[in-house]
């Protein structure tokens, strides 16, 4: 019951509602060490790596050295559109044009895991559909299905001409957010991406290559003011992958989006998340073949005594509750390094990107996050179980790239971004495991962060207090608990704001004094990117203890 997967921080829950696969047929084995397993990257901005710069990877502990020139490792490209970059022949993989692609992380992680020699081809294009540029019947514009097959046949044929032994191991794809905007495009995406994979394997010759499909970024303001047309195109997407096994949908709500400039507007991830996706494309691939290591963090001895009482504590929320831009490497010389181990008398569940990563039952609490990140739990547990007397036990659920909306009964119209139904069956089973061994159990409150998602955009802000309301009352109703403490956090507006302000402090501070279990935590002066968006290390860790702070206020 205890049993937790470490390495569900790279991903096992994805693939259970992904697509499984076998390796392409060849006359190579998984265990040879010589065959050159050659992968193709393709797509559009994102597959780029646009508003994204090779001078800040150092900036990001978990991938210092990625952007260094990786000399084992061939690497032949075309990126761009007008002003194209093209290698000469295979040149060695690192950054081109000083952009972060996420085949630099992709070939640092598998290079380090299999003992046989990769290369990378690479072509992509920013701003191109797959109805006309990557059509490979009737390419238009950039004609970029011909310029790839190109690209990829001269690569191939300069390794045949050295009689280098070689497989095409996989063909990666991230792409789609142009083709949303054209109607004809967005309604055939599924047809037209099922035709553009059968074209690759007839034309390459490899009819069971297996394709890796990115979901598109929903985390921008773009991605969430289109949030029906990325819908449209994520469904088709996975459409694909139900009626292909060989196609694996890739989700990316768990993949930092970070960049320095407003362009964050748009859809890119920027360099954080070119990184994450490139180790989240690595880790996929490595799955497939059987060489993803798996570690087990499961309790040995369960901590508390046998029938005592514990007070269950719900954290749930977006972007900053996900702790996405929070390295456990900061804490090494912070008063918090503490923090940094697991506290094993303090069980901990969770379900973060939206159900991409989580434990099997519970855990010792500690750093779980996707790639060496943590949340606020660890500080507002620790400052809890220092005051409380009683046990404590700990359930995150968050959703980075969600929205308030996501979370009300009704949801919207993008229903796989819905999320009321299964937080509620997330607190319910936290409940019922805690019983079924022997506790007695008090939901103590949820603490949910509003903020980053919400604050962007004027149409979605005005309603975010409605919105909370709605989860709220839902909440009470639906798990019978009519005083359920809520306590809402809610950091300042987004700088693009583009509209009239709405004092959303000032709805939540009217709402907080409407019902006694109504708890209202302003988290000011937190945030730590240009934007007004996100929370590094210091700023989550204080938005634990303010969380805390207000719940040991009220006891």
């Amino acid at each position: 019951m205890f049993t937790s997967i470490r390495i569900k921080a790279i991903y096992i829950a994805a693939l259970l509602a992904c697509c499984s696969h076998t390796l392409p047929a060849a006359q190579s084995t998984p265990e040879d060490t010589k065959t050159l397993r050659v992968f193709i990257f393709a797509g559009q901005s994102n597959m780029v790596g646009s508003d994204s710069n090779a001078n800040e990877i150092d900036d990001f502990a978990s991938f210092t050295g990625t952007g260094d020139e990786q000399t084992k490792i061939r690497y032949s490209y075309a990126i761009g559109r007008e002003n194209m970059h093209r290698s000469n022949g295979w040149s060695t993989l690192q950054p081109v044009n000083n952009v972060v692609g996420p085949e630099l992380s992709f070939g640092k992680v598998v290079s380090e895991q299999i003992k046989a020699p990769i290369a990378i081809i690479k072509c992509a294009s920013g701003g191109t559909t797959l109805g006309g540029d990557w059509n490979p019947d009737d390419p238009s514009g950039f004609k970029l299905y011909p310029l790839a097959f190109e690209l990829i046949q001269e690569a191939l044929q300069s390794l045949e001409s050295k009689k280098i032994k070689y497989r095409i191991e996989g063909f990666f794809w991230h792409q789609g957010e142009n083709d949303m905007f054209n109607e004809a495009y967005k309604a055939n995406y599924a047809v037209n991406l099922k035709n553009f994979i059968k074209r690759w394997r007839d034309d390459l010759k490899t009819p069971a290559l297996p394709f890796y499909i990115g979901e598109l970024s929903c985390k921008t303001v773009w991605g969430m003011d289109n949030r029906n047309n990325m819908y449209a195109i994520s469904e088709a997407q996975k459409e694909v992958c139900d009626e292909d096994t060989r196609v694996t949908y890739i989700p990316t709500n768990h993949v930092g989006v970070l960049t320095k400039s407003s362009n964050g507007l748009h859809y890119h991830y920027g360099t954080l998340g070119q990184l994450e996706h490139g180790h989240n494309y690595a880790t996929q691939y490595l799955n497939s073949i059987g060489k993803l290591e798996v570690k087990n963090r499961s309790y040995k001895k369960w901590p508390l005594r046998e029938k005592s009482a514990v007070k269950l504590f719900v954290l749930a929320g977006h972007r900053n509750m996900e702790g996405e831009i929070s390295f456990t490497a900061d804490l090494r010389k912070s008063k918090y390094s503490s923090l940094r181990k697991d506290n094993f008398k303090i069980p901990y569940s969770y379900s973060t990107g939206g159900g991409f990563h989580s434990s099997e039952g519970f855990e010792p609490l500690g750093p779980t996050g996707s790639y060496d990140t943590f949340g606020p739990e660890l500080s507002f547990a620790s400052r809890v179980h220092k005051k409380e007397k009683a046990n404590i036990a700990i359930a995150k659920f968050t959703h980075s790239g969600s929205q308030i909306i996501d979370w009300t009964p009704d949801g919207s119209d993008a229903k796989s971004r819905n999320l009321y139904a299964k937080f509620l069956s997330f607190v319910k089973k936290n409940i019922s495991d805690l019983e079924a061994l022997g506790h007695t159990v008090e939901l103590a409150g949820i603490f949910y962060h509003l903020g980053e998602n919400d604050m962007s955009l004027s149409s979605f802000k005005q309603n975010a207090v409605s919105r909370m309301k709605e989860l709220i009352d839902g909440s009470r109703q639906d798990l019978g608990i009519r005083d359920l403490k809520w306590f809402v956090s809610q950091q300042p507006s987004a700088v693009f704001e583009g509209a009239a302000e709405v004092d959303i402090t000032g709805q939540l501070s009217e709402w907080s004094q409407q019902n006694k279990s109504n708890w209202h935590v302003p988290a000011p002066g937190l945030l730590a990117d240009k934007e007004h968006i996100l929370m590094n290390s210091n700023g989550v860790i204080k938005l634990g203890l303010l969380l805390a702070d207000a719940y040991l206020k009220q006891r």
